[in-house]
């Protein structure tokens, strides 16, 4: 089965599009840019959903859900917002079908035409905003931490697997707060929720920072991000936090009675992460025969395969299997014994080595003799075998040292390919071959931040904020700078 996947140093795009393919995540739908995120790619959304969702709640807040449409009006509200949107917008028009009189099938019945058309959400601030103009009166009504799992639609013209997509999934979060300094620090919450779950989970490390202005959310006033670094070189935008500051709440009118009984303008966030993290999670750790999942979460963290030559034979490892198995879901292990007599063991090998299973679990008659089992890493390949002597605690251990490397290969390859750049040509030459996150001096003007962009390709990916650094100079014009930025070619 990993016959066929290109060389990710050659062709990392063709390689990437291919171990979606073969691992059985996800394909294109009839709908142009549009995906179908199959089982097992769904069971990884999942897992990353049930996570997430387990933290927002741990630090306070709800689910909610709003409506998926949205009035015009209320995206106009916010002048920023509806210009950083505008040209993304699905709009719908009417609502009803009719057949053709010429018996050329359906047709859009032209009287059907809505007083006013409806956006089919790209996000929820403005419909959000617009409730709670209604929710609030008082400082007594808040904060308000709500947080939405939903789908949104952004027209892409250029598409790729959950790494862009016309439609795609995501968690949004959309809170209010009586005073900026409460809003703030509930940006910088979720934030550090973010990196621990990326690092954490999904072993990937990752920068934390705030956007330059041309890079921010429409309608923010800081925008906050965690910045990953994949395998070609190149960064993702892994998760954003916007301090809203009272922008919406003006658009919105949402005003509150503060604890003097004088009336002020709710302090608003909102934040997200969405399937974009399955690729940041295929780009950052797979290799050439598939996909690589760390052990914190995946859907499959083992898979046990008997090698047999009888039904006796079978019929004893599946029994040994089942035992192991009622021992490892104590331990919270998730774990699937492949008893399908139909594939051979070696073509069963293949299949959870392309699915990125962190570990393998193989056993035949001469390991029932020895009472031992053949443990395969999924991350380095590396085979060994245990006894069956407290084998569950073992395989615990080693899925534990499974995670801790797939992150410490992820930092080591950040910190490689993370460079300073002393002048322009320096700079230029390093994001040539795409080096990665790229240290350097700016001025901290829109004209610099567009010239090194449109000559170079590459942008800021953040501002680190709980590292100022030391002033220089900028490499293009010399200019003073507060502090190095980090740029890079990005997804």
């Amino acid at each position: 089965m990993s016959k066929g996947i290109p060389d990710k140093n050659k062709d990392f795009s063709a390689w990437y599009n291919e171990i979606i393919k073969k691992a059985d995540l996800a394909e294109n739908s009839p709908v142009r840019g549009c995906m179908i995120i199959k089982p097992y790619g769904y069971s990884i959304w999942e897992k990353m959903q049930s996570i997430l969702d387990k933290m927002f709640k741990d630090s306070g807040h709800y689910n909610a859900y709003f409506p998926l449409f949205i009035p015009k009006s209320y995206l106009s509200k916010e002048a920023d917002h509806v210009e950083g949107f505008a040209k993304e917008c699905a709009v719908v028009t009417h609502y009803r079908l009719k057949n053709d009189e010429n018996k050329k099938g359906l047709i859009v019945d032209p009287k059907a035409k809505l007083e006013e058309e409806l956006i089919v959400r790209p996000t929820s601030e403005t419909v959000i905003w617009n409730s709670y103009k209604n929710w609030i009166q008082s400082y007594r009504d808040l904060p308000i931490l709500v947080n939405q799992w939903a789908n949104v639609v952004r027209w892409e013209m250029r598409t790729r697997l959950f790494l862009r997509t016309s439609e795609f999934l995501w968690q949004e979060g959309h809170t209010a707060h009586s005073n900026k300094d409460e809003a703030i620090k509930e940006t910088l919450t979720i934030l550090n929720i973010y990196s621990s779950f990326l690092e954490e989970y999904m072993g990937i490390p990752v920068l934390k920072g705030i956007k330059s202005e041309s890079e921010k959310f429409a309608g923010a006033v800081d925008t906050y991000c965690v910045e990953a670094l994949m395998q070609d070189g190149k960064a993702l935008q892994a998760g954003t936090s916007h301090f809203l500051g009272q922008n919406f709440a003006k658009a919105f009118d949402v005003q509150f009675a503060n604890s003097n009984g004088k009336m002020d303008y709710v302090w608003g966030t909102s934040w997200g992460v969405s399937t974009r993290l399955i690729g940041a999670l295929i780009m950052s750790h797979s290799d050439n025969n598939g996909l690589i999942l760390p052990p914190n979460l995946a859907p499959i963290q083992i898979v046990m395969i008997p090698i047999f030559n009888s039904d006796s034979e079978y019929d004893a490892i599946i029994n040994l299997f089942e035992k192991i198995k009622i021992g490892l879901l104590k331990l919270n292990i998730s774990c699937k014994i492949d008893a399908r007599k139909f594939h051979k063991p070696g073509w069963k090998f293949a299949e959870y080595e392309m699915k990125g299973v962190p570990l393998r679990i193989a056993a035949g008659p001469r390991d029932l003799e020895k009472n031992t089992l053949e443990i395969a890493r999924r991350d380095n390949l590396k085979k060994e075998t245990i006894s069956l002597d407290k084998a569950e605690q073992k395989i615990k251990k080693i899925l534990e040292l499974i995670q801790k490397d797939i992150l410490k290969k992820a930092k080591n390859f950040r910190d490689n390919n993370s460079h300073n750049a002393r002048d322009y040509d320096e700079f230029k030459n390093l994001v040539k071959n795409n080096s990665g996150f790229i240290y350097a001096h700016w001025d901290g003007t829109e004209k610099t931040e567009e010239k090194i962009k449109s000559e170079t390709k590459a942008t800021i990916r953040c501002i680190p904020y709980d590292n100022k650094g030391k002033p220089g100079k900028c490499i293009v014009t010399g200019k003073p700078s507060k502090q190095k930025v980090v740029f890079s070619k990005a997804y």
